[in-house]
């Protein structure tokens, strides 16, 4: 029994034999299963065209803050002071002469009052709040506003007397102090201060019909391009505006399809060619004191005809220069309007739709202009005309280029600066000339910012400093300051070797961008957007974009990132833009040869660039800008079998917004195409506006990259088919 007690158990704990066999065949099955992943990945990466990126932008890259443009919507408070929005959302104040930066409001503040658009009083104390924004045209909206303190924080709401919870048309700061506009119902009101009580300026106004201080769908669009129809004078004393009186205009129907169980009308005015136009008037009304308004007589020549109010601009504080148009368009007058007697004396009569404004001196004895003149056999360009009371006439620059625009004038100094396509049409460069002859025209920007190409230039008003935009570089957009009397003691190429500018706060945005060459013709302004690298084994598919309004320039060097960008990156579609007949900055001549041919020879020059399927005319494009490969042998699809344009009988897609764009000329448009056996399609996006949502914009651009995609990828495989084949 101990002895079976005590009896210990042995047990084999020596190591098992290895299943060799097993091993090998699970190692073989796994080395398998790799192989066959990697051939799947393999296989199902799309082909990358040589020397195309391998980050490609997309649709979803278009809408991302990162990818946007920031405007810091930069304003001169005065001679050394600019206030602006930073990318931070902070809104700071920017001493140029000490180099000196303060915080005025802080992004934290903007999204407590969820706040959409903001101004600044000139004594800047308060800050305008603008909520609940609601689109209504191109440029008009309305909002609700609060007043907010910006030392106290204290907030109230703006409202008309005896209106509680108001939706205004408009509000914004005076000229002095906490001087305060808003737009109520087509009427303007008035507060000399934050605390005053409102006083209303004019009372004709009526919903649709009466615009005061505001304009009619017809003048926000087409002439001033702008929602607003008053100006201040440079005390604040005088406010000038505009009574825009639609009464005998013909109505237009919309219809709003969604939202009710029947679509419900909305008529606003829309006058047709012949038909009536709105009757206008322009008004000087004083503030200070006893209010009185004073009605400006238009010019005797239109006193009794239909007529336009295209510009106006305060030159003094009791003087403003007015243009007056006719309604062919052919005649315009510009004068001298004294505000206290209401009396317009004219000062030039121009045989062109002129936009710019005038810049006068404080006496009023001289003014400076662009206006056409001839070059030669090149016809006419825009170029700075000087006017003097002794009815001198000088032109101070000439050439087969424009001026483009008049950015200031420096009277202590007598120089004009102003931004010009001297170097390329397709460029923009600020420029001055001496109005004395005291030294010749000088390019301050030329080499100023490597790879910097376009400018704009927002200038102190003293004319001593600029903010210089520069649109046109390939990888960002940024904001310059920069010293003007500095500059112009040096030439071009001595800019980067003097200090004469400071960056402000983050400056830059960096984009993702794809590549992007400019080309030009001498008669057919050219640009191409294309893969990085060509490869002679692939056939690209061409799309060609062209300007859709007069005077409209689709070839510059000015930075934009849209759907076609896209496209691009495909690898195998290169977008072109073309300048044709009838396109602006290249002369009177050019813009003018669609008089009474509007639709035929700038369909011409389409038809001339593609229509032959000859490659030539672009190669020689590609040659000029000194690429290695000899792109003689690029193949490209050029037969029109897709576009946006009835220039054939081939597929076109139309798109459509019926919230304020009348669907009448597309009807027309559709039942030609039907008429002529077409192959169309079309995308409706019900009681949108002229600005998409943003949902509609992502549906849109996607249907446009899907259409084009399908029509030029899908034609390139099947010649490549075919070529594969022969």
């Amino acid at each position: 029994m101990c002895c079976d007690a005590a009896r210990i158990e042995f047990v084999d704990v020596s190591p098992p034999q290895r299943n060799w066999k097993g091993i090998a065949i699970s190692l073989l099955v796994i080395v398998v299963v790799c192989s066959l992943i990697t051939m799947s990945v393999v296989v199902l990466t799309p082909v990358e065209v040589p020397g195309s990126s391998k980050s490609r932008l997309t649709v979803t890259d278009l809408y991302k803050p990162e990818f946007s443009v920031h405007d810091p919507e930069a304003t001169w408070i005065s001679d050394s002071e600019v206030v602006y929005r930073n990318r931070d959302g902070h809104v700071i104040k920017f001493n140029f002469a000490l180099n000196e930066t303060e915080v005025i409001l802080s992004n934290s503040t903007f999204v407590a009052f969820k706040v959409a658009k903001y101004s600044l009083s000139a004594d800047l104390k308060y800050a305008l709040f603008a909520y609940d924004v609601k689109q209504m045209y191109r440029y008009s909206y309305t909002a609700s506003y609060i007043v907010y303190n910006i030392y106290t924080r204290e907030v109230w709401e703006l409202n008309p007397p005896e209106v509680q919870n108001a939706v205004l048309q408009h509000a914004a700061w005076g000229r002095q102090g906490q001087q305060l506009i808003y737009i109520f119902e087509n009427n303007i009101y008035y507060q000399s201060d934050v605390r005053s009580i409102s006083l209303r300026i004019t009372s004709s106004g009526m919903e649709g019909v009466i615009f005061n201080g505001l304009a009619d769908w017809l003048y926000e669009e087409e002439i001033l391009r702008s929602h607003l129809a008053h100006w201040w004078s440079p005390d604040g004393e005088r406010l000038a505006f505009l009574t825009i009186d639609d009464t005998l205009v013909p109505n237009m129907a919309l219809a709003q399809f969604t939202g009710s169980t029947y679509p419900r009308g909305l008529q606003y005015p829309y006058p047709m060619a012949g038909q009536t136009n709105p009757a206008v008037k322009l008004s000087v009304v004083n503030l200070f004191g006893a209010t009185h308004t004073q009605e400006l007589q238009p010019p005797d020549q239109f006193r009794h005809r239909d007529f336009y109010v295209t510009m106006v601009k305060w030159i003094s504080n009791t003087h403003l220069a007015v243009r007056w148009l006719n309604r062919p368009q052919n005649t315009s007058l510009l004068t001298v309007c004294d505000a206290t007697i209401g009396v317009c004396l004219q000062v030039v009569l121009c045989f062109s739709l002129q936009r710019q404004e005038p810049f006068f001196s404080k006496d009023r004895s001289r003014f400076f202009l662009t206006l056409p003149v001839k070059q030669g056999g090149q016809g006419d360009f825009h170029h700075i005309t000087m006017f003097t009371k002794k009815d001198e006439v000088r032109h101070l620059t000439s050439g087969d280029w424009e001026v483009t625009k008049i950015a200031a004038y420096d009277e202590k100094n007598q120089i004009i600066y102003f931004l010009s396509t001297e170097d390329s049409a397709q460029q923009r460069h600020l420029y001055s000339v001496s109005t004395v002859g005291l030294f010749p025209r000088r390019c301050l920007t030329c080499g100023l910012k490597e790879e910097c190409t376009f400018f704009d230039a927002d200038v102190s008003p003293d004319a001593q400093q600029a903010i210089l935009h520069c649109k046109g570089q390939r990888e960002s957009r940024s904001m310059k300051f920069i010293n003007l009397s500095c500059l112009n003691k040096h030439v071009a190429s001595d800019f980067m070797k003097i200090n004469t500018w400071h960056s402000l706060k983050n400056p830059e945005d960096n984009l993702k961008t794809s590549n992007v060459s400019l080309c030009s013709l001498t008669e057919l302004p050219l640009k191409l957007i294309y893969p990085p690298d060509f490869s002679e084994s692939y056939l690209y598919g061409l799309l060609l974009i062209v300007g859709s309004s007069l005077g409209d320039q689709m070839v510059t060097e000015e930075f934009r990132l849209d759907w076609d960008s896209v496209l691009v990156e495909t690898g195998q579609v290169i977008v072109a833009r073309l300048d044709g007949r009838g396109s602006g900055f290249r002369g009177q001549r050019v813009l003018q040869q669609v008089h009474l041919r509007l639709g035929t020879v700038d369909a011409e020059d389409q038809i001339r660039l593609v229509g032959t399927n000859d490659v030539s005319l672009i190669s020689i494009h590609l040659q000029r800008q000194s690429f290695e490969r000899v792109f003689s042998a690029l193949k490209l699809d050029l037969s029109p079998s897709c576009g946006i344009n009835p220039a054939d009988t081939y597929l076109h897609v139309l798109f459509f917004s019926t919230a304020n764009v009348h669907f009448q000329h597309s009807a027309e448009l559709i039942k030609h195409l039907i008429k002529i056996g077409a192959n169309y399609t079309m995308q409706i996006y019900p009681d949108e506006g002229h600005f998409l949502s943003k949902r509609s914009r992502i549906q849109l651009t996607h249907s446009l990259l899907g259409y084009f995609r399908g029509c030029l990828l899908d034609a390139s495989s099947l010649l490549d088919q075919q070529r594969d084949e022969e």
